[in-house]
């Protein structure tokens, strides 16, 4: 199992840039993809963008493509959210998760594809 470490939530007005990091550790070597997922009021837990541990190919759902980046750090088992040009409707709890042994485009388009949690980074973007 790996733990899963969020931070660099916050808040910031809309067009505004956040950077949110994930700290893994525990049995790291065996995740293939991780990534970040989100969670907004009275909404379904939705992916968000996705990476390759080894490769480092990227995958992003509609909302966040161009605005979104995300990319790891393998030798320091770390994983970033770059975000961009925020809007008030990105306003919710990110998560960082991680996964063996499937696709990047599979893990984000399911939360069932997800094998391990964070707890949650809250991100608010005021109008």
């Amino acid at each position: 199992q790996v733990q899963l470490v969020e931070s660099g939530g916050g808040l910031v007005q809309a067009g505004g840039s956040l950077r949110l990091s994930c700290s893994a550790s525990g049995d790291t070597s065996r995740y293939t993809v991780i990534g970040w997922f989100r969670q907004a009021p009275g909404k379904e837990r939705e992916g968000v963008a996705c990476i390759s541990t080894n490769a480092g190919v990227t995958y992003y759902r509609d909302p966040v493509k161009g605005r979104f980046s995300i990319s790891r750090d393998y030798d320091k088992h770390m994983a970033y959210l770059q975000m961009t040009n925020l809007e008030p409707e990105d306003t919710a709890v990110y998560y960082c998760v991680a996964t063996y042994g499937r696709g990047i485009q599979p893990v984000c388009d399911s939360e069932h594809n997800v094998e391990s949690w964070g707890q949650g980074t809250q991100v608010t973007v005021a109008s």
